[in-house]
């Protein structure tokens, strides 16, 4: 029995450590509970046997030193010191196992046998959907099909190590024929239904074996729409989702290892809810794989962030050219300057700090209490006015859109109305009343629309409630510039809602239930299980 004190939670802590693969997560956390409950019950009877009927024990295992003046040892000794700590070591041991079998569910930076959760795509009856890791580490990641008709896999080179994989997908119509497809950074077994379709991934061998390090230089990445045209990210999509969603700041901090006691860092973010995920992997990738993309499991957040000098002159040069239309074009100006006194090592003197702390002081909300206080001769900058004249890109409005626009229905009481309830489509685009001019702009171009202003607070809001213009401007303007992300799902879901409509299907109780339920999903109401 004693010795099983002892034994048991190695033999747990080897046999889930050496045979996770085999026996999973749930036998790990199996396993290992079992035997540390066990334990703790034979420590309790073990504190009685020793601690309160006072018989020590002692367990001889061999001897080390045997001479005629000096004999030594090994052995186990539990006396009633011993045994009274084995109860609370235990105990808590095995509280905290269970607690954080629990609360390490929703880790993101974990990996346990099913490392995927699903996206279905519109365009794809019932089965094709869309793959999205958990993040986690070491895993595959990308695009699968259900059904097997479809499969494109792309990786996060910096999240994983240089493995590979042989993946085989087997047709519907005929298992007896397989595609296979060699893969690199690969880690486990994945079956998505053994009746339709098994993806085995094996360990090609030693990082040395490799013909290559960057594995996606070799990807041939499929894109899919729901329309004809591709759902690739467009240049000027991305500049209308950071005109809406991005943000540059400066990050001015204490620091003693440096050499003016001060760290710069120049950081541009995309934060978003967790269900975007896959949107952020597609923009990461249109940038070349740069930057990083976080995730908080509390807050259901996920960010994509770039604050390396190196990669965020790609972004530089990428908005340079494809440039921004709302005010936020002030804060990347200066956000820009700052990156290139950082690139031309600037920073390091009290010169080129003085000048980012300028800029800093202009960009977003200033300067913090502590910075004004130990720069007090700071002078901020002048912001200038972005007069933006027109739309120079249709996919610019697609990415404005996905970023800050609204597909609403609105359902209200009407007495006069045969079934008591009034449907109502309207689409908006919220901004800082600031931008009103591009507001303007927006009406102009998309022909249809009105602005109202916040009361409250410096906004204003683009509204489009006209059924005619819904259906002849905005719905085909959208099948030609697709949205992306879960917005085109809420999207779609008004388009089904505005096709009941044509069809007058909203002025009946059964149609009526159909867009309450369709409301009920759209927005705030969708998760990943409506996609």
């Amino acid at each position: 029995m004693y010795l099983s004190i002892l034994m048991l939670p190695l033999l747990g802590s080897v046999v889930s450590g050496l045979l996770g693969r085999k026996i999973g997560v749930t036998g790990s956390h199996i396993i290992t509970i079992t035997c540390l409950i066990i334990t703790s019950i034979l420590s309790i009877i073990a504190f009685y046997e020793v601690g309160v009927c006072d018989s020590p024990v002692s367990i001889h295992i061999t001897s080390w030193v045997n001479s005629e003046f000096l004999n030594i040892s090994w052995g186990f000794l539990f006396d009633s010191l011993t045994v009274s700590m084995l109860i609370p070591v235990l105990f808590i041991s095995t509280l905290v196992h269970l607690y954080s079998t629990n609360y390490m569910a929703e880790d993101p930076a974990k990996c346990f046998g099913t490392t995927f959760f699903g996206f279905k795509l519109p365009n794809s009856g019932d089965n094709l959907k869309l793959m999205v890791p958990s993040y986690s580490r070491k895993v595959i990641s990308g695009w699968s099909n259900d059904s097997g008709t479809v499969t494109s896999h792309k990786m996060i080179e910096n999240e994983m190590g240089y493995r590979g994989s042989k993946s085989s997908v087997f047709k519907l119509n005929n298992p007896l024929i397989a595609t296979g497809v060699k893969e690199q950074r690969v880690d486990g077994n994945w079956c998505i239904n053994p009746k339709l379709m098994h993806l085995r991934c094996t360990l090609m061998g030693f990082e040395r074996n490799y013909q290559i390090k960057i594995p996606s230089k070799q990807l041939n990445v499929k894109n899919f729409s729901t329309f004809n045209n591709s759902s690739q990210i467009k240049p000027w999509f991305l500049t209308g989702f950071i005109d809406a969603e991005g943000s540059f700041s400066i990050i001015i901090d204490r620091n003693k290892a440096r050499n003016l006691d001060w760290r710069v860092q120049a950081k541009f973010q995309l934060g978003l809810h967790k269900r975007d995920l896959s949107l952020l992997l597609q923009l990461q990738q249109f940038l070349g794989g740069i930057g990083s993309i976080h995730i908080n499991p509390i807050l259901n957040k996920v960010n994509y962030s770039i604050d390396s000098n190196k990669h965020l002159m790609k972004l530089v040069t990428h908005l340079d050219k494809y440039p921004l239309l709302t005010q936020k074009a002030n804060d990347f100006k200066m956000f820009k300057e700052v990156v290139i006194l950082m690139s031309n090592k600037a920073h390091l003197s009290i010169g080129g700090l003085n000048q980012i702390i300028n800029l800093k002081a202009s960009i977003n909300l200033g300067l913090s209490d502590l910075l004004k206080l130990e720069f007090k001769d700071f002078s901020s900058i002048e912001k200038q006015i972005i007069n933006t004249n027109n739309i120079p890109d249709p996919n610019w409005i697609s990415g404005f859109v996905t970023g800050e626009g609204n597909f609403d229905v609105l359902v209200t009481r009407q007495s006069s109305n045969k079934i008591g309830s009034r449907v109502q489509l309207r689409f908006r685009i919220s901004q800082h009343a600031r931008d009103i001019r591009l507001m303007e702009y927006l009406i102009k171009y998309l022909g249809s629309g009105k602005i109202y202003k916040y009361s409250e607070k410096p906004a204003v809001v683009l509204t489009i409630f006209k059924f005619s213009d819904i259906n002849n401007k905005i719905i085909p303007f959208f099948e030609q510039n697709p949205l992306l992300g879960v917005k085109l799902f809420d999207y779609l879901d008004w388009c089904k809602v505005a096709k009941l409509m044509n069809n007058g299907s909203h002025l009946t109780q059964e149609g009526l239930n159909k867009i309450l339920d369709i409301k009920s999903r759209m927005n705030t109401g969708r998760d990943s299980t409506n996609i």
